[in-house]
């Protein structure tokens, strides 16, 4: 497979931030006296803007308070985060390093907001090895619809055949296969290998490190 792209999503998928994410949603559920979702609930959100995680949560959750709740998730993430700390998965810088020494671009698109993701991926030490990164704010439509991936193609002047997509979520896979690329699910981050591949995912694997065996040289 000759590949010169490869789609990365964020959380889940080159960090690990599920504890401060849950943390921060069920306080918040706490606050506005909303019905405490438990892990899995929350966990199931992960990758949708704060937003329609909430929305999701809460069907019948809308206006004001919505907003006060995603605000509220926002501040009190960025509290979480200072003693629930986000951390790469393993092997992903080695992973990523032998990626650019194939010669192939990475890119991430993410739901998380552009402040937010800009700032971890510094303070992982990562963000040199992205030269393209799309956030919620960047394009119209959200995961798993594949505007993130087109414009990305586009931008970058790609041929679906030659880019790949690796995340943890459904809604990865969903955007990838919409815009026809080849996709890849790993599961250490919040889906299960069944999960995946009931969405399609042409690559299933459990360490990031297994990406590279499948790329051309």
């Amino acid at each position: 497979m000759q590949i010169k792209l490869a789609i990365f999503d964020f959380d889940g998928t080159i960090a690990d931030t599920r504890e401060a994410i849950i943390v921060a949603k069920q306080e918040t559920m706490r606050i506005y006296g909303l019905p405490v979702a438990d892990e899995a609930a929350c966990a199931s959100t992960i990758g949708y803007t704060a937003k329609a995680g909430f929305q999701r949560l809460y069907p019948d959750l809308e206006g004001e308070k919505l907003e006060q709740c995603v605000a509220t998730y926002r501040q009190l993430f960025e509290e979480k985060k200072k003693t629930i700390p986000p951390k790469l998965f393993p092997g992903m810088i080695e992973t990523l390093e032998a990626l650019v020494e194939k010669g192939i671009t990475c890119t991430i698109a993410t739901a998380r907001n552009q402040v937010s993701c800009h700032e971890m991926l510094e303070q992982l030490g990562v963000k040199k090895y992205f030269g393209y990164i799309l956030c919620g704010e960047s394009t119209q439509n959200l995961k798993p619809h594949p505007e993130a991936v087109l414009k990305t193609l586009s931008d970058l002047d790609c041929r679906p055949e030659e880019a790949i997509v690796v995340g943890d979520m459904p809604m990865d896979i969903g955007m990838g296969k919409g815009a026809g690329v080849t996709t890849c699910g790993v599961t250490y981050g919040n889906a299960s290998r069944e999960t995946l591949l009931e969405a399609g995912a042409d690559f299933v694997f459990d360490e990031i490190g297994e990406l590279l065996g499948i790329l051309g040289n």
